[in-house]
């Protein structure tokens, strides 16, 4: 049995999790940033005692503890090295859980650990070079080459979401502009249909149906478009567009079999898989070679605690 840990800026996810990647039982506690990383630490200890418990499971039965972070790792050390969410900077987690369980203990990027998911157990299953596009919040990403996730010289390979990919009109949390993430994340999709609401320039049953601009979501977008929305629609293009420029450019440089999309806003690909694969094909570079297989990730919410739990696998 093993442990695996999704540590958010909103909560910390637990899960125990078979050898066959099997998530058995999960619980979950608020993170409460505020309060730092020793009293966090501490929570994680008490949750992972509490998940044990209530799995029947003794903390001997367990051979390993793997943690995804939402930054900067050093997977060989077991520091996290950044991480904006949580305030975190230079954290010797590994050290510290190790210290209180006894246990193995090793961390990575939580995109990373669900790319490992979803390649051991998931949509990517048995493809040896494929990548893992995480459209959520932000964009992120895991590169698995030969069947061994690429972490890179420093542990910030596959920050996928911060290539450059046109001129948007909003700067990017980086800093940056043109950003993959500023067009074809959840945040861009909030923050184009914003944009064109403000603009007055169609009409639309967005504000209808929520109320408040501050409230719209990437979900009320989609339940629009498909409703045939105007402006919803041309929300949905501008992202699709652009998430294909993005998908040819990782093809064009890696070549892989397979990119598996996750994150939250893949629950709409239902709608938007038939219009991405249509725009895939004006961008690909060699047109009489197919592109590689495009899929929904299978494991959702699971693939990152999973993916944790068999770090030593990756």
């Amino acid at each position: 049995m093993r442990i695996g840990i999704d540590l958010g800026g909103t909560n910390i996810v637990i899960g125990i999790v078979t050898n066959e990647g099997e998530i058995v039982i999960k619980k979950s506690t608020p993170t409460l940033v505020s309060r730092g990383s020793v009293l966090i630490i501490e929570d994680m200890v008490s949750l992972i005692h509490k998940t044990l418990e209530l799995s029947g499971n003794l903390m001997e039965d367990i051979e390993l503890i793997g943690i995804g972070v939402p930054g900067l790792v050093d997977y060989n050390s077991g520091i996290i090295k950044e991480c904006v969410n949580l305030g975190w900077e230079n954290i010797d987690i590994c050290k510290m859980l190790k210290e209180k369980t006894g246990k193995q203990i090793l961390i990575e990027n939580d995109a990373n650990a669900a790319a490992g998911g979803e390649y051991l157990f998931g949509i990517m299953k048995n493809k040896l070079n494929s990548v893992f596009v995480t459209l959520g919040t932000g964009i992120g990403g895991g590169v698995i080459i030969n069947g061994k996730l690429h972490r890179g010289k420093n542990g910030s390979a596959a920050e996928i979401g911060h290539m450059i990919i046109g001129e948007s009109f909003y700067n990017c949390a980086c800093g940056n502009n043109g950003c993959f993430e500023t067009f074809a994340s959840a945040t861009a999709i909030i923050n184009h249909t914003k944009k064109l609401i403000n603009e007055k320039t169609h009409d639309t049953s967005i504000l209808k149906k929520i109320g408040k601009l501050d409230e719209i979501d990437a979900k009320i977008v989609f339940d629009c478009a498909k409703e045939g929305d105007k402006l919803a629609n041309l929300v949905v293009e501008r992202f699709v567009k652009y998430l294909a420029i993005g998908i040819c450019n990782i093809v064009n440089i890696l070549d892989v079999e397979m990119i598996g999309i996750g994150g939250g806003v893949s629950a709409a690909g239902g709608f938007f898989m038939e219009l991405l694969l249509k725009e895939v094909e004006k961008y690909k570079l060699f047109k009489d070679i197919p592109i590689c297989d495009l899929k929904i990730a299978a494991l959702g919410n699971d693939a990152g605690i999973i993916g944790a739990a068999m770090l030593d696998m990756l």
